[in-house]
């Protein structure tokens, strides 16, 4: 790939990210408009990201599963909310081996309707319930404009999808998806995320409610990052799908039902929310390689016995459980190595020179804020092992003071209209609850309602739209 121009993130927030993506080698353009091809790189931060929230998935009792790629058109019709919502998106499959289908096949956008034919299949009785199934999967959906990892044609995600009883248990699964996500953005991401609940101008199509997880990114937009849907029995209904059950007293019951997701845009909100001028930076426990080891020397005589000293520190590092990468390519010189590893964001780096070796020493460095510190080799273990926590949370409390230095309140529409333009970054802001408002203000300002927080208050004076009361107090932003 040809060099691309450095770029400061200052000059231009969405160039320095394009620039960064390629120049890091995560992902590049596909020759299908608004695709991507995820590199190995970029691809082996998604398995991080897999192994970090599967084990939370398959803690709630959801078992891993395959639904097919191609959903016949008909179903999309059983729940006209659905359908009218992702109608637009949808790539359609209307010839097959050559000739025309009877029945045209959508390429999935979602998987609720090809899941849910199989659940009326499945569940049958009281004791078939609860059901819990989730994918990990790519998906299709026919944006206009793409991004990288924020918005491409297709992309991968993993999808939760469960059946219950009552009403009850399904609204408790709502809630503990949403907390898996908010726990996982926290403290594996170190991602600071609002959770709440959408409006119901910004819900899931087909849901009776939406909760998600919102992130402020450095340009002062939001980027809804994962969301879990309750949709009651809009899907299992006898006009729908017919997930009909006997329940303990013999009685004809309808399953209540809930899915679940995330995506690789996870990967593009690190990405923004972390880097600096110098490249990506990674969170610790999604980095691929938390630890790289550059050798340093000058001739063949002092590289025997630097490369020995790498090789013992690389095992003791592997041995401790630290995923460690010794770089030890003789064609580039010890500073562009150390250029190339910031830029892939790596949170720890060692040095090893013949000094050092001398010494029974090596040079640790944190990617974060490129501090440096001489330690004596049996120490190097356990103290990498502090800095990697240390970056975590650093990371983390960054991401934390630049979300709240950037969150207003507003109480007039030409208030918020002017942060939004000059200052930009979430707004609280009372709002009637009119769909209206809403409306309005997407109109004047291109900002959407983001969630309403699960503990606001409720009344909070008077909507800042119309002035009439209003109802709660939502996170507005623009958005990606």
């Amino acid at each position: 790939m040809a060099e691309q121009p450095k770029l400061t993130k200052a000059d231009n927030v969405s160039d320095w990210y394009l620039s960064v993506v390629q120049r890091a080698e995560l992902a590049d353009y596909a020759p299908v408009k608004g695709c991507m091809v995820i590199r190995p790189y970029g691809y082996a931060i998604w398995e991080n990201i897999q192994r970090a929230f599967d084990p939370r998935i398959k803690a709630s009792g959801a078992q891993a599963a395959y639904f097919p790629l191609f959903i016949p058109q008909s179903f999309f019709a059983r729940e006209k909310e659905f359908a009218e919502g992702f109608a637009p998106e949808c790539a359609v499959v209307t010839h097959g081996g050559g000739e025309q289908l009877e029945e045209p096949l959508y390429v999935r956008p979602t998987s609720e309707t090809i899941m849910y034919h199989m659940f009326a299949k499945w569940v049958q009785s009281w004791r078939d319930l609860p059901l819990k199934v989730n994918q990990w999967c790519n998906v299709v959906r026919w944006e206009k404009r793409t991004f990288p990892f924020l918005r491409t044609l297709e992309f991968l995600w993993q999808e939760g999808h469960t059946a219950h009883a009552t009403k009850a248990e399904c609204e408790e699964e709502v809630l503990r998806a949403l907390r898996a996500y908010e726990d996982f953005f926290l403290n594996d991401v170190a991602l600071p995320v609002q959770v709440g609940r959408k409006s119901d101008g910004e819900k899931f199509a087909g849901a009776v409610y939406t909760l998600a997880c919102e992130a402020l990114m450095p340009d002062g937009k939001a980027l809804q990052s994962a969301t879990s849907h309750m949709l009651g029995q809009n899907f299992s209904a006898a006009s729908a799908f017919n997930i009909a059950f006997q329940d303990q007293a013999k009685t004809t019951q309808y399953a209540w039902q809930t899915s679940w997701g995330m995506s690789t845009r996870v990967i593009g909100g690190l990405i923004m929310a972390h880097g600096d001028d110098q490249g990506l930076i990674l969170p610790p426990r999604i980095a691929p390689i938390q630890a790289v080891i550059v050798p340093i020397w000058k001739n063949t005589d002092e590289q025997a016995k630097v490369v020995e000293a790498v090789e013992r520190i690389r095992r003791r590092f592997d041995e401790a459980g630290i995923r460690v990468h010794a770089d030890l390519r003789e064609q580039y010189n010890p500073g562009w190595k150390f250029n190339e590893w910031e830029l892939r964001g790596v949170p720890v780096r060692v040095e090893v020179g013949p000094k050092d070796v001398a010494k029974a020493q090596a040079v640790l460095a944190r990617r974060d804020v490129r501090a440096k510190e001489f330690l004596p080799e049996d120490g190097l273990v356990a103290r990498a092992k502090a800095l990697l926590d240390e970056v975590q949370k650093a990371l983390f409390q960054r991401a934390l003071d630049y979300r709240e230095s950037h969150t207003y309140e507003a109480k007039t529409l030409a208030e918020f209209a002017d942060i939004v333009e000059n200052r930009r970054g979430f707004l609280l802001a009372a709002w009637c609850g009119k769909r209206e408002c809403e409306v309005r203000v997407k109109e004047e300002t291109k900002a959407t309602t983001r969630c309403i927080p699960l503990d606001d208050a409720g009344h909070q004076g008077p909507c800042f739209v119309c002035g009439e009361p209003s109802t709660c107090r939502p996170v507005w932003a623009r958005a990606y």
